[in-house]
């Protein structure tokens, strides 16, 4: 029979189940099998043979044909479970069922009626052939069967793993192998690596798109911000019901962890064949990040004692995330971070032979992993902090942050770039790790510079507020608080960094963007902050940053002077209207780019993109910890603000610094993009919603933390004029010099203790991983387009 004849015969049995007016009977083996019979059909025929339009149709209209339609596919997975698939004809039929469900899930999940379906037991239908002492598995609901099936397939020797036997008769008994033993790839706590082999990599990618789309019913529940709601899904798969939940654990761990996307060190060996192993990965990292959706918004890190065995009992419930938060072996925490680093800095290696290495796309789910790898396993942060390896994760971070800074597409992606630098900028080690000098040279196009990673860090940041897109603008106050976080540690500024945090400090300070919104002052306050944390324990090695202070002086003169009367308010918000620019774009003259970098572009029109929930504010977002004599960190409790959002005082009164309370940041309220944006235009345009008084600039203006600059620049200012007057200096290089050797011991206030603002799991931040996740699944699985106009209701689907 043709491959034509084949589809022609698979055609038309679709067709047949979307007319028969009478349901047909689970005993017609000669109708049902025509489904799966055919050895030709891929993924790509099914999804074209079987439209959407017929699906639904025979979801409302033949409803018993589209049961038994999935509960016969589901049995031939289980079958092919028991035997083995030992038989070329069976492997194909356990495929062509894969990509029939992979097709019909969605459509599913999608109608509420129908969700339930897969968690009820089909009356009657033991496994085929199984006698009366099976009764109680044959009363699986449908979900668990499948499940079991597809992890039971996925350690089938000769199908999905490299066979261990010896000789031509010994079949293995699907039932009693260890598949301990046939992990697929060496790595993390298992040693040998199995050889290559590429239908083995399709048929796991075949199986793990299935298992994917079977995890992907939360993308059908609207956002919610009650966490306790769990994917049963993901929570049966990863439970002990299923025996394989570590070998597979560690397989997806260890075969993302080893790919090497370089072709095996030849050039342009990509482009001579296609490389199954990278779309294994894919999968791979997809399925482990939807694994690892923890139940709660709030992480359990069980503690760690020395026995595995009782921590058994103490750990998660879900077994990836338990066996993810038990890894402690430095050697496996050296491979994890090396491969992760690898393969995110894979897209910034430009080398002198265009398209010589392969790029790879799939660096927002590494990111998520990192995260939650940092997140579950403080044992790998520390790990991680522990060396400049650190630094191999961050250069990457920032390429990417500044390639899609002017891509509203790309607004979750620099939402987890951002968030990593938050958690990483909690731990004292990471500031003392940003002093290493940066010499690898990402082409980007930023300023060009010699310093260290601090410097990168801060130009980067300071081209992402100036030069990214609108949508950005709630990223400011996290992106700032990570400066501030680090700046205790920073031994010396390069001056282009000092001048972009000075030019910043300018832009943020003008009245007009202060009175034009309850949040912006803030970001003055995080920058004093971080001028304060270098000025008191980093003085020494920083004269560039001292200088550019001095330079812009006036800047801190006019913040003490602020006026708050009536009618300078009113006189500010006029200039704003006339120019509705958020920030002077950067007035000082950008200096050369990297070598090889391009600009940030904006989406191409067309692009599709997911929305997103909204951010809780940074206060939601952070826990403040003090650093006491020792270096040891305490919580500092919050203080008390109140809540009310209406009144003029409301966004300030009550907290003594940077604080946030306006409303925005009420957890239980989730807004899709598309909502955001209708509010922040209404808002703009009713002025009833919030307007700046006198009362309201007095309450923060009176706690700017000034003091500690005006003091330096009390001493300093006359100190460098004399010079300049004395010997005539015009030149930069002398000053620099004297305030190198200058020192304020002794006239400076007492040092503030620092604060540092560590990131804090909460139910807001948990949602929005959620929506994130499953908006970057649904988006980079297009062929086939698994999702693709089904009725998602977690995000929207929205058109550039």
């Amino acid at each position: 029979m043709g491959s034509t004849d084949s589809k022609l015969n698979f055609r038309k049995a679709v067709i047949q189940l979307t007319t028969k007016t009478q349901p047909v009977e689970a005993t017609d083996d000669a109708f049902w099998d025509q489904f799966w019979a055919d050895t030709t059909t891929t993924v790509q025929d099914v999804f074209a043979l079987v439209p959407a339009a017929e699906i639904r149709a025979v979801r409302e209209e033949s409803p018993s044909n589209l049961a038994t339609l999935c509960y016969k596919a589901v049995e031939k997975l289980v079958q092919g479970a028991e035997s083995g698939c030992p038989s070329e004809r069976e492997k194909q039929v356990i495929l062509n069922c894969t990509r029939i469900l992979t097709r019909i899930l969605p459509y599913i999940f999608e109608d509420q009626d129908w969700r339930g379906f897969f968690w009820s037991t089909v009356p009657g239908a033991g496994r085929a052939g199984t006698d009366e002492l099976d009764d109680d598995d044959g009363a699986r609901p449908l979900a668990e069967s499948l499940l079991l099936a597809i992890a039971d397939l996925l350690f089938c020797p000769d199908f999905t793993v490299h066979s261990h036997r010896r000789g031509p008769d010994s079949i293995e008994n699907m039932q009693s192998i260890d598949s301990c033993e046939y992990i697929w790839e060496s790595g993390v706590g298992f040693a040998q690596s199995p050889p290559l082999n590429y239908i083995h990599d399709l048929n796991r990618t075949e199986l793990l798109r299935l298992l994917l789309t079977c995890f992907s019913e939360a993308m059908y529940l609207p956002p919610s911000s009650d966490n306790t709601v769990l994917n049963p899904w993901v929570t049966f798969f990863c439970s002990t019901e299923n025996r394989h939940a570590l070998p597979l654990f560690t397989s997806l761990l260890n075969v993302v962890c080893a790919y090497d996307p370089v072709g095996y060190g030849i050039p342009y060996n990509h482009l001579l064949f296609a490389d199954y192993r990278e779309q294994l990965v894919e999968q791979a990292v997809q399925i482990l990040i939807v694994a690892l959706e923890h139940d709660g918004g709030v992480p359990h890190r069980p503690a760690s004692p020395s026995s595995m065995e009782e921590q058994e009992s103490a750990g998660p419930e879900n077994l990836f995330v338990n066996y993810l938060s038990r890894i402690h072996r430095e050697e496996d925490f050296d491979f994890v971070l090396k491969g992760l680093a690898r393969l995110l800095t894979n897209p910034l290696t430009q080398t002198y032979l265009p398209n010589s290495t392969k790029k790879i796309q799939f660096h927002q789910e590494l990111l998520v992993l990192f995260w939650k790898l940092c997140d579950f396993n403080k044992k790998f942060l520390f790990f991680v902090l522990k060396s400049s390896d650190v630094l191999d994760i961050l250069v990457p971070i920032l390429y990417y942050l500044n390639d899609a800074r002017a891509d509203q597409s790309r607004v979750g992606l620099m939402h987890i770039g951002v968030f990593i630098l938050l958690l990483l900028s909690g731990e004292r080690n990471f500031g003392v790790r940003l002093n290493k000098p940066y010499s690898v040279h990402v082409p980007m196009d930023i300023p060009v510079f010699t310093g260290t990673h601090a410097d990168l860090l801060i130009v980067v940041f300071h081209k992402i507020i100036t030069t990214g897109h609108q949508r950005l603008q709630p990223l400011f106050d996290c992106l700032l608080t990570i400066v501030v976080n680090v700046s205790p540690y920073l031994k010396s500024l390069s001056m282009v960094a000092a001048n972009k945090l000075l030019h910043l400090l300018e832009a943020f300070s003008t009245c007009w963007f202060l009175f034009s919104s309850a949040q912006n002052h803030h970001l003055v306050f995080f920058l004093l902050e971080a001028f304060n944390n270098i000025i008191q324990y980093q003085f020494d090695g920083n004269c560039n940053l001292v200088y550019a202070i001095i330079r812009k002086r006036n800047v801190f003169h006019q913040l003490a002077n602020l006026p708050s009367d009536p009618a300078s308010i009113q006189k500010a918000l006029q200039r704003k209207k006339k120019s509705p620019d958020v920030i002077s774009r950067t007035s000082s003259q950008e200096t050369v780019s990297m070598e090889g970098s391009h600009p940030a572009v904006p989406a191409e029109p067309g692009t599709l993109k997911a929305s997103l929930v909204a951010m809780p504010g940074i206060d939601k977002l952070t826990e403040k910890s003090q650093v006491s004599e020792d270096g040891t960190m305490v919580s500092v409790p919050k203080t008390d603000s109140p809540h009310t959002v209406h009144s003029d005082q409301s966004a300030v009164a009550g907290t003594s610094d940077t604080e946030s309370n306006s409303g925005r940041d009420n957890e239980d309220v989730f807004y899709t993009e598309a909502e955001m944006e209708r509010r922040r235009l209404s808002s703009a345009s009713s002025t009833s919603f919030w307007a700046p008084t006198p009362e309201w600039v007095l309450s923060w203006k009176c706690k700017l933390p000034l003091q500690t600059i005006m003091r330096l620049l009390q001493v300093l200012v006359p100190q460098v004029e004399k010079i300049c007057i004395d010997k005539g200096l015009t030149d930069e290089s002398e000053i620099l010099k004297f305030l190198q050797h200058g020192t304020l011991v002794g006239l400076l206030p007492v040092p503030h203790p620092i604060l540092i603002r560590k990131y804090q799991a909460n139910a807001g931040t948990a949602m929005w991983f959620r929506t994130y996740m499953w908006g970057v699944v649904y988006l980079r699985n297009v062929d086939p387009p698994i999702w693709y106009d089904t009725d998602v209701r977690l995000f929207e689907i929205q058109r550039m």
